[in-house]
């Protein structure tokens, strides 16, 4: 089993590369579980068609105890195995407190020995690496850490922020970061820019998703660019991305 936390800031496209991520290895035949770790809880509603799925909050404050996993775990497109964990009610609670109930719940109901997927992907929001939203990486949910950016300013800063949380937890034997996921927003000296930022943190580029009106119809269409044009190139990307991701340190 694969463990990754892929975190990004919020609007950087990370949800669309990991539902993408998520299509394209289980068209390798690989079992897939995508976990959204944002309050949005909009991770999996491209593999859903635009459909939002019962997150995991919503579901206990409805039934309580009796929530179940077949509640929380529903099959979007291809087979993946989507899990939403979403966030409290506005003005009430703490969404990092969210995904550590979420998590819990998912790890006390033998969630993973279940479903027994190949590969995990936490989708997580990372303008703010702390608290709950640190979990995958501090409580070794996840082995690998993947961080999408762009070359934008507010994007290299929260991937910073990101990577020194990685670094700060990594001696006690948590997740590492792995990888830089560029997604191009075509700004100048883009690819000039994650690559200082690349060096600076000592990981390596391990994709580059350009920017593409392909990515932006597929999205309109709540589908992956996987299932909506599965021949052009970013779908190409996608899969190139996917192979150096489960493929680099094993």
């Amino acid at each position: 089993m694969i463990k990754i936390a892929i975190y990004g800031k919020g609007g950087i496209g990370k949800s669309t590369t990991v539902s993408n991520l998520s299509v394209a290895l289980s068209k390798k035949g690989l079992k897939v579980m995508q976990i959204g770790c944002d309050p949005k809880a909009d991770s999996t509603i491209n593999l859903h068609d635009g459909k939002p799925i019962d997150t995991v909050l919503d579901l206990y404050r409805q039934k309580g105890k009796d929530m179940t996993l077949d509640d929380v775990v529903k099959v979007g497109y291809n087979g993946v195995l989507c899990v939403e964990v979403g966030g409290p009610i506005p003005g009430t609670g703490c969404a990092g407190r969210g995904i550590i109930k979420a998590l819990e719940f998912l790890d006390e109901n033998n969630a993973y020995d279940i479903y027994n997927p190949d590969v995990i992907f936490y989708d997580v929001l990372g303008d703010v690496v702390c608290g709950g939203f640190s979990m995958p990486i501090r409580e070794g949910y996840a082995d690998k850490v993947y961080v999408v950016t762009s070359g934008e300013n507010m994007a290299l800063y929260a991937a910073n922020n990101i990577a020194l949380a990685v670094e700060h937890f990594k001696n006690r034997g948590y997740a590492k970061l792995s990888g830089i996921i560029l997604n191009k927003k075509d700004v100048e000296d883009e690819l000039e820019a994650v690559e200082e930022f690349s060096k600076k943190v000592n990981a390596p580029i391990v994709g580059v998703i350009n920017h593409s009106n392909d990515i932006t119809k597929a999205d309109k269409l709540h589908k992956a660019v996987l299932d909506a044009f599965p021949e052009c190139q970013a779908s190409k990307e996608y899969l190139a991305l996917a192979e150096a991701v489960i493929n680099k340190d094993l």
